[in-house]
């Protein structure tokens, strides 16, 4: 198979780098909007949870997009391969994780708070379905912020390398 020229390689961790940006300061962002705002009236409520569903739609998934699009070039057109190290395949399960858990839990609770804060103001935050999805999003969406910073460390550090024969 053909593999990507010394240049061609330097754009694409640029590319690479670029979509870990967007995946993991939009992942920060969301959760300590989370944690961090509290509204006194339901249109900043909604606005908040508005703003986080943004952030969830137009930074963390593209982010996430492109960071497993340039990975299946980076193991397709170079020598790190797919299973030559096993801290490539920790991060393809983070990465892989990282869109399933979003797509399944994390994205229908977020759009939840926006919904339910739509329709009923400030007084969302008694409702007992809000209050669910928020302390999902509290406890899943900070794991998820974790795992997501582990990987860029791995990234960095590289351990678990294979040994060479």
């Amino acid at each position: 198979m053909k593999r990507l020229s010394a240049r061609g390689q330097k754009w694409l961790k640029g590319f690479h780098l670029f979509f870990a940006c967007l995946w993991v300061g939009g992942a920060v962002g969301a959760t300590l909007m989370i944690f961090c705002m509290k509204p006194t009236y339901g249109m900043q409520l909604h606005g908040i949870n508005q703003s986080i569903n943004f952030i969830d739609f137009f930074v963390i998934i593209p982010g996430n997009c492109g960071i497993l699009l340039t990975g299946l070039i980076y193991s397709s057109l170079t020598s790190w391969g797919w299973f030559r190290h096993k801290w490539i395949i920790v991060k393809w399960a983070i990465g892989i994780y990282g869109m399933v858990f979003g797509i399944i839990w994390l994205g229908p609770w977020a759009s939840n708070l926006e919904h339910i804060s739509k329709a009923k103001g400030i007084s969302a935050l008694s409702n007992p379905a809000y209050l669910h999805n928020q302390r999902m999003l509290y406890w899943w969406g900070s794991f998820q912020v974790a795992t997501i910073i582990f990987a860029i460390f791995i990234s960095a550090l590289r351990p678990w390398k294979s040994k060479k024969t």
